[in-house]
């Protein structure tokens, strides 16, 4: 399911629809999207379809929904007549039971009507702002996990995916090493090597950055493209660094019945980029390498986020290292896996061509000397078995977390796992997460996340220990918010 949005605007929106049976899609989303433009506002700006109950099933309203990637809001006719409109209509009124059902729907939940009725031949729309609205558009594309962990000292921090007790004592040390040849300006030649090496690559397919969050940057700012699509659920970094480049981006949501795994087909086939996440980040589903190839096609830049492939033990399904993939472009961090967050450490994987676009978009000496020694050290050899060591032990520790939430009836968790996190649904869960935090756990909100909504919660990996007692807390407050 497609979802257009871009740069939002300075208000949130409700559109209200009416339908004939039988409209089509991109009618509904013509429709819209002209009411919009009229007055300066993109679908992004879109919170919510609503309508009467008697078209909530209207297939053309349910796909543009999809596409606008929003919820259906239907109401009774006999709410909807009750909303004083400009423009009531007898005909309407006859055929729906209220006198009106784009201006009603629109302004039933309160706000102030912004566009009047508007009509195609077989729909009609209207648009209010959203009751509450507080100037944003959608998701909080900028919410990361350790905005958790604030406030509250001691928090047990299941919120941010970076591994427990790291970076190793011998990486530590190999960095501070690095601290004496601080007075000379950043060479990044063997570190640039050295990933090259670690992957079979030549050095020219190589660009260090500081963590896969400027690539995503560089990536916005350095590409012409002109039909950006990014796959949701996922790390939002990707859209936010589009939108802030100018870009018009459209979203193709994946869907919990269909285990957010992607079908190719689902992709526009004339997008000229596409991003997504492997293991996807917030799912932690792991997506076939055969699957994403198909995305590839002349003309078209696939970037695969494998921040977390490092994780799945043998990597399997990775594209790194790959060159009969065109157009792909693969982002790695060394920050989750070595506990780096704070130094800032990543790399790029791409065709010559696009690496030396995206290294003439970095300012001079983009990567320290201690975030190049630690690339150094952490493609090394020990480092790699080390890594494979954690990722095997993250199975084990995962099965145990997914074993303790199928214990909770309220509990859905988002399955096969790949990943150092589970992504779990659980009614009320804004409530469930602020008990967790006054019983000392922090977990990652998931309406943040395109695709997902206030009902949803990502849970970091950790030892037995930990687990076991995040779930004796997790019963605390499941019962505390049944209550």
């Amino acid at each position: 399911m497609i979802g257009l949005i871009s740069r939002a605007g300075a208000a949130r929106v409700v559109v209200g629809v009416g339908a004939r049976e039988g409209v089509s899609v991109d009618e509904v989303c013509g429709v819209v999207e002209e009411a919009l433009r009229g007055v300066g506002l993109t679908p992004a700006a879109v919170t919510a379809l609503a309508t009467v109950e008697g078209k909530a099933g209207e297939a053309g309203i349910v796909g543009a929904a999809a596409r606008f990637g929003v919820p259906v809001v239907a109401y009774d006719a006999r709410t909807l007549a009750g909303v004083p409109v400009p423009h009531p209509s007898a005909e309407v009124e006859a055929a729906a039971g209220t006198p009106s059902v784009a201006e009603a729907a629109a302004l039933a939940a309160g706000g102030e009507l912004l566009v009047p009725k508007q009509r195609s031949e077989r729909a009609t729309c209207a648009v209010a702002t959203a009751a509450g609205s507080d100037g944003g558009g959608g998701p909080d594309l900028r919410h990361h996990g350790d905005a958790e962990v604030r406030g509250i000292a001691g928090l047990v921090d299941l919120a941010v995916n970076v591994r427990s007790d790291t970076p190793p004592e011998w990486l530590r040390r190999h960095i501070a090493l690095s601290l004496d040849t601080l007075a000379a300006y950043p060479d990044g030649r063997e570190a640039r090597a050295a990933v090259a090496e670690r992957h079979g690559l030549p050095v020219e397919r190589v660009l260090l950055t500081a963590g896969a969050a400027e690539a995503f940057v560089l990536l916005a700012r350095a590409l012409r493209v002109r039909r950006p699509v990014v796959v949701h659920p996922q790390f939002t970094e990707p859209e936010a660094a589009l939108l802030d480049a100018g870009h018009r981006v459209e979203r193709v949501l994946l869907r919990e019945e269909d285990g957010f795994r992607l079908d190719p087909a689902d992709v526009p086939e004339d997008a000229d980029l596409v991003v997504v996440g492997n293991p996807t980040n917030p799912t932690s589903v792991l997506h076939p390498a055969a699957t994403l190839v198909k995305l590839a096609r002349p003309g078209r830049v696939l970037v695969v986020d494998e921040a977390f492939m490092d994780a799945v033990p043998g990597e399997r399904e990775a594209l790194a290292g790959r060159t009969d993939v065109p157009g792909l472009v693969v982002l790695r961090s060394l920050t989750k896996t070595w506990g780096l967050a704070g130094l800032r450490i990543g790399y790029v994987l791409a065709e010559p061509e696009t690496i030396a676009l995206l290294e003439r978009a970095q300012p001079l000496w983009p990567v320290s000397t201690p975030a190049l020694a630690a690339a150094e050290a952490c493609v090394s050899e020990r480092a790699l078995a080390e890594a494979e060591q954690a990722a095997r032990q993250i199975v084990v520790d995962r099965d145990h977390l997914l074993a303790g939430l199928a214990e909770f009836e309220e509990i859905r968790a988002v399955r096969p796992a790949e990943g150092p996190f589970v992504l779990i649904r659980v009614d009320r869960a804004d409530e469930v997460r602020a008990r967790l935090r006054t019983l000392g756990f922090a977990a990652r909100r998931g309406d943040t996340f395109p695709g997902l909504g206030p009902d949803w919660l990502r849970l970091a990996v950790r030892d037995r220990a930990t687990t076991g007692r995040f779930l004796q807390a997790l019963d605390q407050a499941l019962t505390l918010t049944t209550r």
